[in-house]
């Protein structure tokens, strides 16, 4: 809810996640990722209202309690790398504080040994450890985003949940966080990419679910998608053709406000493929929610040079 007016900022959301996989899920700023990934962990605000399941394991996490999500989820089963990791951090408390406090709670590590395992745990997040007896306020933003991501690795969790890990990070910084994330995946682990960084997504990642306006409107595998076969949603398309290496020919318009969606396909306004079928929200068909979506067998012609 927003005042008075109920938002749908997350609609019609499917997907499954194996063990041993990383999924992207990508999209601009505005369309639902983070609200998805909260909701997941049920740190959604206190007037917010979900339906449907998602279960790791046996635990419905739509359903879960608070009690539950606290001592046997977030953590244990699910690690979160969050967007804005200057409000997940203990102000009060340096950043090797709390990364023992972390070590004790969820890998059984005591004193003497913590230090130790501390800076381990620094270093495979690129974390300097001349910086780790400083606070949060102390750190730079592509700091505190390193220093968010070792704590969220600690637990080695199932599932990994990454939501803009690489915000405020250097190409090269970037290119090693989605690294030592992607190493995080193994045969009983997963990991949750949310990012509007297509390279990093195109990087570490098997598949690749792209939202708009607040609904996954392709769901592929990342070798197709990125490759000669390309994406088959317009939407999709729009995003891989802005990127400076490609065609870097931006989307034209905004995307809708979720709490003023278009009654047919909220992508209509901006698409050069707009006719009258699409008045009519489209029905997901093969992974594609579009009227018009690209053959399945096309292939993208080669990006002007």
């Amino acid at each position: 809810m927003r005042g008075d007016t109920f938002v749908s900022a997350v609609t019609d959301a499917s997907f499954d996640l194996a063990a041993g996989e990383c999924l992207a899920l990508v999209g601009e700023s505005g369309c639902g990722k983070s609200v998805l990934a909260s909701a997941l962990l049920g740190l959604l605000p206190q007037n917010a209202e979900t339906a449907g399941s998602a279960f790791i394991g046996d635990v419905d996490l739509m359903t879960a309690d608070e009690r539950t999500l606290a001592r046997t989820v977030r953590g244990r089963r699910v690690g979160l790398v969050p967007q804005s990791p200057a409000a997940h951090l203990t102000p009060v408390r340096t950043v090797r504080a709390q990364l023992e406090e972390t070590l004790r709670e969820l890998a059984g590590v005591r004193r003497p040994h913590s230090r130790k395992a501390a800076e381990a745990a620094a270093e495979r997040a690129a974390f300097p450890a001349g910086h780790l007896d400083r606070y949060p306020h102390e750190l730079s933003g592509g700091l505190a985003q390193r220093a968010a991501t070792a704590l969220a690795l600690i637990g080695d969790a199932p599932l990994l949940l990454a939501d803009e890990p690489t915000t405020g990070l250097d190409r090269d910084l970037v290119d090693r966080t989605v690294d030592e994330l992607r190493r995080h995946v193994g045969d009983d682990r997963a990991l949750l990419l949310i990012t509007h960084d297509l390279s990093a997504a195109q990087r570490i990642a098997d598949r690749v679910a792209v939202m708009y306006a607040g609904r996954i409107v392709e769901l592929a595998d990342a070798d197709g998608f990125f490759g000669a076969r390309g994406p088959r949603h317009p939407y999709a398309r729009g995003l891989l053709n802005a990127l400076p290496e490609r065609e870097f020919t931006p989307i034209p318009g905004m995307p809708p406000e979720l709490s003023a969606l278009p009654r047919g396909c909220a992508f209509a306004a901006r698409c050069p493929a707009v006719d009258k079928a699409c008045e009519t929200v489209p029905k997901t068909v093969d992974g594609v929610a579009c009227h018009h979506p690209r053959p399945a067998a096309a292939v993208l012609e080669a990006p002007h040079a």
